[in-house]
């Protein structure tokens, strides 16, 4: 490997996208699943240059040569360029959170922040935060318990951080939905950072919205603390911060879901399918995914099973499904009564609800569509419901190609909002 990540592993990461966006060699990713490979690869420097993620971004620091005196500072490295045998070290991540922070004005002067997580990237943000006038800095692990690091029941039970910042690999894929305390807890807080990328909206910032609490995840941090390796590894000057927006908003695009909502027989999927194949996603029919894995069709599932199951079993697929990215995700008509799938919508990218009036909506082969009557019931039982969890409402009562430009309009609006 000339240029890559290692890491213990790296199957999450999506910084194979980017350097190809910045710079013309071929970035690899190496999983190291232990310390001992880990240090045979360094000892080996077989290597032009490297990013470094959890857990071994201070194991590397004997083996440079010469470090940065901000990784110096910081005791963590996450670049390692190697220049004629002699290994520098780098931390490009505090770049990448300084843009990040500034992408959402969001300033820890004279604040307590509550950084989550022991690990290296901890270390970044907390002189990060410092620096930058914080009056107080806490962090919080599993095995805290100390006067310089809390639990998270103990940070919970002070309760008094202004800023919270994710910097655990909580939440990450595969393991999406993980969360370490409740933002709720926090009467003064006023901003929460993940520094989680994947999913593009990790548990914690989602929960932190759902309090009126501005949130996001650590795509820009990525983004950013790319484009400054890339000048570490090549030398060249690159503006820094209009790279880091372009590479933003081009991940977004290509990463980000789709997911469409909607009555039974509102056109969720007709829609969904044109919607892929103009956006080059991956078209994912929800309910043709469960009878898959089921080995029977939906009205049999309600049949011998009862709704309950179903449910259950949608769920699960959902949260499967909704993992990946870059796909455009046909939902059946009640995603939304089951507590937990909205966050699972949420997490990858915009959610588009699709109405069409309830004379105009199709019944065939649905188990719950049982008249008109029944299907305006659950239009008002379900009204609510969808518009808690939709970004953009789709019409489609006039011709599909105008449904379909109405739903690529939105989703080109939902990539310039900063909450995505």
């Amino acid at each position: 490997m000339e240029y890559g990540l290692i890491g213990a592993r790296v199957g999450h990461s999506w910084s194979a996208r980017i350097h190809p966006m910045l710079a013309d060699y071929r970035y690899e990713l190496m999983a190291l699943p232990t310390e001992a490979e880990a240090r045979a690869f360094l000892e080996k420097r077989d290597f032009k240059a490297i990013n470094v993620t959890i857990p071994y971004k201070r194991l590397v620091i004997p083996y440079c040569d010469v470090l940065d005196p901000l990784a110096a500072e910081i005791g963590a490295v996450n670049t390692v360029v190697n220049r004629g045998g002699r290994l520098y070290g780098y931390n490009t991540d505090y770049d990448g959170f300084d843009y990040l922070a500034r992408a959402h004005g969001v300033d820890p002067a004279g604040k307590t922040v509550l950084i989550l997580g022991t690990g290296g990237t901890r270390r970044t943000v907390a002189a990060w935060c410092r620096a930058h006038g914080a009056r107080e800095v806490l962090v919080a692990g599993r095995s805290g318990g100390t006067r310089e690091m809390l639990t998270y029941a103990q940070a919970m039970e002070r309760g008094d951080a202004n800023i919270i910042v994710n910097a655990s690999p909580a939440g990450m894929y595969p393991e999406n939905g993980s969360c370490l305390l409740d933002p709720a807890r926090f009467d003064e807080l006023e901003a929460v950072l993940d520094v989680v990328y994947n999913p593009l909206t990790p548990e914690l910032p989602q929960r932190a919205r759902a309090v009126g609490v501005p949130a996001w995840g650590g795509l820009e941090m990525l983004a950013g603390q790319a484009v400054h390796a890339v000048q570490h590894f090549t030398g060249q000057t690159l503006d820094a911060d209009a790279e880091t927006a372009r590479i933003h908003l081009a991940l977004k695009r290509e990463c980000c879901n789709v997911s469409l909502i909607g009555m039974p027989g509102s056109g969720k999927s007709t829609i969904a399918a044109a919607l892929a194949e103009a956006l080059g996603k991956k078209l994912v029919d929800l309910d043709a995914a469960i009878e898959q894995r089921a080995g029977m069709p939906i009205p049999d599932i309600f049949a011998r099973q009862g709704e309950a199951a179903f449910r259950r079993r949608e769920a699960a697929a959902l949260a499967d499904i909704s993992k990946e990215p870059g796909q455009v995700i046909a939902c059946g008509g009640g995603i939304i009564k089951t507590p937990g799938n909205n966050r699972r919508l949420r997490q990858n990218g915009p959610v588009l609800w699709v109405q069409r009036p309830v004379a105009h909506l199709a019944t065939s082969g649905r188990p719950l569509s049982r008249g008109r009557s029944a299907l305006r019931q659950m239009e008002r039982d379900r009204y609510p419901l969808y518009a808690a969890v939709a970004d953009a409402v789709i019409d489609n009562t006039g011709a599909l190609e105008t449904a379909v430009q109405a739903a690529l309009a939105a989703f080109e609006t939902c990539l310039d909002e900063p909450t995505l």
